[in-house]
């Protein structure tokens, strides 16, 4: 048997070789020109690159520009586990057609079992027609707050209002006053037909226009109605009639609720003038404060409540001393009873 010795200097020069392979087989790719490659033809529809390494590669000087790619299929391909931290800065792309089937990446034309833009996917609205938001539609309602008898004054109290429109604009119509059941049985009532907006997220603007039977006038309102703090019901409005004269009324109310039903619901009401009217009871400044506590049970889905109260009613400054010249009371109380109901 023969035994062949290999030197060292023999093992050094093969190892160096081997190493030297695929060092020159990268310097090689390096300068490859790709402009004039045609692969169109190829299918790469099943190709798995989730292994590939291209970390070490060195594809900066590498033109691309005329690369025909137009016939390539690369919807099936798989590069999830593909390594391309290698340096690509001075690649050109300029020229490359890949104009091939891409269908399943993003973008590009949506398939046919696409939801339409609406998302009837093709189906009408039948009878109801297309639905809108609740918020746009115009609609309507009537609120009365009080209907009710004095007993001691023989009075029958009222104030409704009725409205018209969206959450962002309105028209209403309101009128509040009293009617005698007894002598003259006049109704002295003032009713106004105004424009209503948000000022913000509690409170709310009106301006329009107003009557009032007692004085026999008409005028100009504006004023500011929502909730103060602790829900504090508020209102403050006021009136320029024809002659110069401005009334102010000021109203606030609170709604003290026992349990699901019983309600308390005590208001307080205080009106103002700004010159003297004698001939219909007026004196400038405060004239009238008014109070009134009711206890109100809510039925028919809280769409009615009857209610018992108590009220009472002063004049104030120099309003005391012209009823009494008058002779006419200065204070009234009276139980009261009577209905609430919006629908």
């Amino acid at each position: 048997m023969k035994i062949y010795k290999v030197g060292l200097p023999f093992i050094g020069m093969s190892s160096l070789m081997l190493l030297m392979s695929p060092l020159a087989n990268a310097a090689e790719m390096s300068n490859m020109d790709h402009g004039s490659m045609d692969m169109s033809g190829m299918d790469m529809s099943d190709m798995d690159h989730s292994s590939m390494d291209m970390s070490g590669m060195d594809m900066s000087d590498m033109d691309h520009s005329s690369m025909d790619m137009s016939g390539m299929d690369m919807s099936d391909m798989d590069h999830s586990g593909m390594d391309m931290s290698g340096d690509m800065s001075d690649m050109d792309h300029s020229g490359m057609d890949m104009s091939g089937d891409m269908s399943g990446t993003q973008g590009g034309e949506p398939p046919p079992n696409a939801r339409s833009p609406d998302y009837s996917n093709g189906v009408d609205y039948g009878q109801y027609g297309k639905p809108v938001m609740i918020g746009s539609l115009p609609l309507w309602g009537v609120l009365v707050d009080d209907l009710g008898y004095q007993f001691d004054d023989d009075l029958i109290n009222f104030e409704a209002q009725g409205w018209y429109g969206t959450d962002s604009n309105r028209v209403t119509l309101r009128s509040e006053g009293s009617a005698q059941t007894k002598d003259e049985k006049e109704i002295n009532s003032l009713t106004s037909l105004a424009y209503w907006k948000p000022l913000g997220i509690f409170w709310n603007g009106e301006a329009g226009i107003a009557y009032n039977t007692e004085n026999d006038k008409s005028a100009i309102m504006a004023g500011i109605v929502g909730t103060a703090p602790y829900f504090v019901e508020t209102d403050a409005r006021a009136y320029l009639y024809t002659d110069g004269q401005v009334q102010l009324d000021l109203g606030t109310a609170y709604e003290w609720r026992l349990d699901q039903r019983w309600v308390v619901r005590p208001e307080l009401e205080l009106t103002a003038f700004s010159k003297d009217d004698t001939d219909n009871g007026i004196t400038k400044g405060f004239n009238e404060f008014g109070a009134e506590v009711r206890l109100a049970y809510e039925t028919f889905s809280r769409q009615l409540a009857p209610y018992v109260g108590f009220s009472y009613e002063s004049a104030l400054g120099d309003a005391r001393d012209l009823r009494r010249q008058e002779d006419e009371d200065v204070d009234s109380n009276s139980l009261t009873a009577g209905v609430m109901f919006w629908f």
